[in-house]
């Protein structure tokens, strides 16, 4: 018979605790190294369908990762290319902007102080001061604060291309080395695992990138439609934010909305663009989303709300990107291992069946109201 040794709770949770704090102080003091290495995972796993193509018609694989990054970076940095350009244009019209938002912020604090009688004195100078910062490009303070972050880490993002070419060389030999971290018996189980985790980010990854592709055209295309300034470079802004879900959308209509409100010459362009927003939002979450990433991520809300508010939290934005791909893999594992079930079944989207509205639950509904009458 086995005795075990037990340690009172709070010894146990102040274990638990200080390697929360170690693991958070690890993944901000090593930001700038770990999230590229991750982000370069992540996009290993977008190419390796391509790479593995090309190995299946003998083309060796030093060759075919090399092919396939050139690809890749082909598209990426084409459409780098392209929001550049959008960009410089957007600069060029930027004293224009200013000078019409500041005339337009006049304008509507006026109708509302003579509207509701009420004094907007230091709103009024906030919001001129917020438009102002916004557009502060020419002189490089605006430029510098809001792609600070981007800049800072642009060497280590320039490294990825060589993380990612070593994570498809080497993929089969990390496949072995984990295998061997796993004791044989369980060798059965880890393959499930690591085949389950690797179907799930190929299919997420691949799926991101399609919506994103799709929104890019329904954006600019509506705003176009709309009639505003730079239909081109908001409608690209708006739809790269869409990897980060759930946030995306509303982040990605921040500026557009902006925009509308205090550079053109009239309230409806606001009124269209929210009325954009919504069409956007709804197809992008029951139909484009679901039909194309599907329900391979299989998380419940409340836990990806929650992982990207702390990956924006740890890492910014790329961490609100690479939440959701490294929560899967946490529920993958949990539903696989014995000992982290109840991680797996808090992740999982399971246990609040009969309290969720579907569509089966509404027929059966104005069923039953058509047999009553």
């Amino acid at each position: 018979m086995k005795n075990t040794l037990k340690f009172p709770f709070i010894l146990r949770a102040t274990v638990i605790l200080l390697f929360i704090w170690l693991l958070y102080y690890m993944l901000t003091e090593f930001r700038n190294y770990l999230y590229p290495l991750t982000l370069g995972i992540l996009f290993a796993y977008l190419l390796y369908p391509l790479a593995s193509r090309f190995e299946a018609i003998k083309v060796p694989r030093i060759f075919a990762n090399i092919f396939s990054i050139l690809i890749g970076l082909g598209i990426l940095y084409g459409l780098i290319f392209l929001l550049y350009k959008q960009f410089g244009l957007f600069l060029a019209d930027v004293p224009n902007i200013k000078e019409t938002a500041s005339h337009n912020a006049n304008v509507i604090f006026a109708d509302i102080e003579n509207t509701f009688g009420i004094e907007t004195g230091e709103v009024k100078q906030q919001v001129k001061e917020f438009i102002t910062n916004m557009l502060s490009f020419n002189n490089g303070a605006g430029f510098k604060t809001t792609f600070g972050a981007t800049f800072n880490t642009l060497f280590s993002i320039f490294i990825m291309p060589v993380y990612i070419f070593f994570l498809l060389f080497y993929r089969n030999k990390f496949y072995e080395f984990t295998l061997m971290l796993v004791p044989e018996k369980r060798h059965k189980s880890a393959e499930k695992i690591i085949k389950e985790i690797n179907q799930v980010t190929i299919h997420y990854m691949r799926g991101m990138v399609t919506v994103v592709a799709i929104l890019i055209v329904i954006n600019t295309l509506g705003f176009t439609i709309i009639g505003l300034n730079h239909p081109l470079f908001l409608g690209l802004m708006a739809a790269l934010m869409n990897f980060i879900p759930y946030y995306g959308t509303i982040l990605g209509y921040t500026f557009p909305m902006v925009f509308a409100i205090f550079t053109m010459d009239s309230p409806s362009y606001a009124f269209f663009v929210l009325i954009q927003f919504i069409i956007v939002q709804f197809t992008e979450n029951n139909i484009l989303t679901p039909n194309i990433v599907g329900a391979h991520v299989n998380i419940n809300p409340f836990m990806i709300i929650l992982s990207i508010t702390l990956g924006g939290f740890v890492w910014g934005l790329p961490g609100m990107f690479i939440a959701i791909p490294v929560i899967t893999a946490f529920r993958v594992i949990g539903e696989n291992v014995e000992e982290m079930k109840a991680l797996g079944y808090l992740l999982g989207p399971y246990g609040a069946e009969e309290h969720t509205i579907t569509a089966k639950k509404i027929k059966r509904f104005f069923k039953g109201k058509s047999k009553g009458k």
